[in-house]
């Protein structure tokens, strides 16, 4: 997916991954118990710090902390921006 976003500096444009609907066994879980998801899809990056160049990319799969970046809503999605430093790990 495509946005008209341009983070800037170090900063990270992602896409929350949907919250888990529903646990291994089955059970279905109610909005009000859902977790926020610590996982979502890289969609924009900006230039990097002079001395700190990006290490992810437009559509790697990131983890970051639970309370990580803050959310924004762009053309009725919702999306979080953070600083890289906010994510711990690229998955894949």
């Amino acid at each position: 997916m495509s946005v008209n976003v341009k983070p800037l500096a170090d900063r990270v444009l992602v896409e929350p991954a949907a919250a888990e609907e529903k646990t291994v066994g089955g059970i279905i879980i109610p909005d009000t118990a859902k977790e926020k998801p610590r996982k979502g899809k890289v969609i924009a990056v900006g230039s990097g710090k002079a001395d700190e160049p990006m290490t992810v990319k437009v559509g790697d799969e990131v983890l970051y902390g639970q309370y990580s970046g803050t959310e924004i809503k762009i053309e009725g999605s919702d999306y979080l921006i953070m600083r890289e430093s906010d994510i711990f790990a690229i998955v894949g």
